[in-house]
């Protein structure tokens, strides 16, 4: 096989759309191998690990992977679902938070596109790209409660803390946001190569530099040294609040947008809503050597195993790691498939207004890749 590809479904509707997801990719023929790995709830549940070592390994044997969607509860909810040997022994963590950061996966990259004859499109020629940083920022996973004594006290040299003195520890938590100047310039190097192998014409920056000086202001720093290197990309700045505003009243504006770990996912989610919801809404986990493909949206319990979910957030994620692999032709047919399919309107899931399935909204899509 030209390709090894891991298969992970996780939990509730990533299962659904999975299989939606192998049935497109059979019909387009991808020369591949499809491995499928154990990943999420029923693992933690079992074993009380949502991410086995032995999917990590299988995950090293493959070019990239698909993965559908996760199920993930507070420390407290998620205890209680452990067996009693294991409670108070495990501690449950994301599944795909620990992949971006075991394989380096520093790029998230969101498309948000609309496309001709989708209902749900807030406005029709809105077609942005968010490049997320995917291993710093508050999701870096460096957090403390209670607060142990040896971190106030390395606190203590700034004067803002003064004001915290009297809380109690068990009365405080802590989670750091740390960015890195290598961090802050691979993900906006990022942005602007797609913007220039793909003829955009801006890239935003989207941070809070005015009140988070030293993280924001890295990126900003960052941000400026590279520009200037990318002739005709226009280059602008925003603060996160403002851009949740303007991305509201002015979309079209812009084009390629970066910023950090909780700025890009609070943005792509916004941009997301702008396009059709999460049932559009694809996303890649990208980094120099592996890519792990997903939609955007959750696990949705409720509609687990009913198969009315939409399918196209996954297939266009599908889309994307045929990019990635290079197969331009392949991602071309799914894309006009897709495209078709939504133009037409014969065939729609209940989100759409429709009541087809997700398989069938898959069949169609096939139908019209050609």
């Amino acid at each position: 096989m030209k390709y090894k590809i891991a298969m992970l479904p996780g939990d509730g509707i990533g299962k659904d759309v999975m299989e939606a997801a192998q049935i497109v990719l059979n019909a387009l023929e991808l020369d591949a191998e499809y491995v499928y790995g154990d990943i999420g709830w029923e693992f933690w549940k079992k074993e009380g690990n949502p991410l086995p070592e032995r999917t990590i390994e299988l995950l090293k044997e493959t070019d990239c992977a698909l993965f559908g969607a996760i199920t993930s509860k507070p420390k407290k909810e998620a205890e209680e679902e452990l067996p009693e040997y294991l409670r108070g022994k495990v501690e449950y963590f994301s599944p795909i938070v620990k992949l971006r950061q075991l394989f380096d996966l520093y790029a998230n990259v969101r498309p948000c596109k609309a496309y001709e004859g989708n209902p749900l499109n807030y406005r029709d020629n809105i077609d942005l790209v968010i490049f997320r940083e995917n291993t710093q920022g508050l999701y870096s996973g460096v957090e403390f409660y209670p607060v142990p004594e040896e971190v106030r006290k390395a606190l203590e040299i700034h004067p803002n803390m003064q004001k915290f003195k009297d809380v109690p520890s068990d009365e405080m938590a802590i989670s750091l946001r740390i960015f890195t100047r290598k961090g802050c310039h691979r993900i906006v190097k990022k942005a602007f190569d797609y913007a220039k192998e793909n003829n955009r014409k801006s890239v935003t920056v989207v941070e809070k530099p005015n009140v988070i000086r030293e993280t924001s202001g890295m990126m900003i720093e960052e941000a400026r040294k590279l520009a200037p290197k990318y002739k005709g990309i226009e280059y602008m700045e925003a603060n996160i609040d403002a851009m949740a505003m303007w991305l509201i009243k002015n979309p079209e504006r812009y084009d390629v947008l970066v910023s950090s770990n909780m700025f890009g996912d609070i943005i792509s989610d916004l941009a997301a809503q702008l396009v059709g919801g999460l049932g559009f809404a694809c996303g890649g986990n990208i980094g120099d050597d592996y890519a792990i493909f997903e939609p955007v949206h959750g696990s949705a319990p409720k509609y687990a195993g009913k198969y009315v979910v939409n399918p196209i957030a996954m297939l266009r994620s599908v889309k994307m790691m045929l990019d990635w692999l290079g197969e331009k032709k392949l991602a071309g047919r799914l894309e006009n498939g897709i495209a078709k399919t939504i133009k037409e309107g014969k065939v729609r899931t209940y989100d759409m207004g429709g009541n087809a399935s997700t398989l069938e909204m898959a069949e169609e899509i096939i139908k019209n890749m050609d």
